[in-house]
């Protein structure tokens, strides 16, 4: 695809949507690293990488095909050390602008006004107001946002586009590794030394909030560990 001669920011909502899906047939099978710089070149400043820290993989990519992207990581307040410190990494050691947004109250606010352990009694509220409110924030000053969702991470996500539009926000949506399979993600990490949350080593592999998050068995589905015994499977950012 040809470099945008035009500012993708000031596209009206149906030119966008226009471009993103003639965008998600284009680079239908390109290498992650490929979109990327696409989406650099297309949107600019405008581009931010949403993560966290459960997908290194993408935050490598994206600092080497688009150095000094932003990235936003939310700090829900039930993450894990082993998180918070791969984050640290990655803002440390990484070319990316890494911002942390927090939700509106602490978790001891959050208590007060709702009970303790919101997450036992209702997690799709405590996922709400931890999670989807501060991505609202986080988002809103961008035209176009990139997850590391693949599809083969659950059935709900079997039909995601490499590039598609995001109708509820209103922006165009990214997900550069969709078609990549945990094979591929394997083989990047040991080709690029890529450095994953530690957790990945005890069999953690979908990496939430602590509360929320268990280890699973080999041959275990692998978000097995999200919400554990609950029918709940997402936390409400990509519905």
């Amino acid at each position: 695809m040809s470099t945008a001669t035009h500012r993708a920011a000031d596209l009206s909502p149906d030119a966008l949507r226009a471009l993103a899906e003639q965008a998600g047939r284009d680079l239908e099978g390109s290498h992650p690293a490929d979109v990327l710089r696409w989406a650099r070149a297309e949107f600019g400043g405008d581009l931010v990488v949403a993560s966290s820290m459960g997908d290194e993989v993408l935050v490598h990519l994206a600092a080497a095909a688009a150095p000094g992207i932003d990235v936003v990581f939310l700090d829900t307040g039930y993450h894990f050390a082993e998180t918070i410190g791969t984050r640290d990494y990655y803002a440390d050691f990484t070319d990316v602008s890494l911002r942390t947004v927090l939700p509106l109250r602490t978790v001891a606010e959050q208590d007060a006004e709702h009970g303790p352990r919101l997450h036992d009694r209702d997690p799709n509220l405590c996922c709400a107001l931890r999670k989807v409110e501060p991505l609202e924030r986080a988002l809103a000053p961008y035209t176009a946002w990139v997850t590391g969702m693949r599809r083969e991470d659950a059935p709900t996500r079997t039909d995601i586009a490499v590039v598609g539009w995001d109708a509820r926000r209103g922006k165009v949506k990214l997900n550069p590794l969709a078609a990549w399979s945990q094979d591929d993600v394997a083989a990047y990490v040991a080709e690029h030394h890529v450095v994953l949350n530690p957790l990945r080593e005890l069999g953690y592999t979908s990496i939430g909030c602590a509360p929320c998050t268990r280890a699973v068995a080999p041959g275990e589905d692998p978000r097995a560990g999200r919400w554990a015994g609950t029918n709940k499977t997402e936390c409400g950012l990509h519905t």
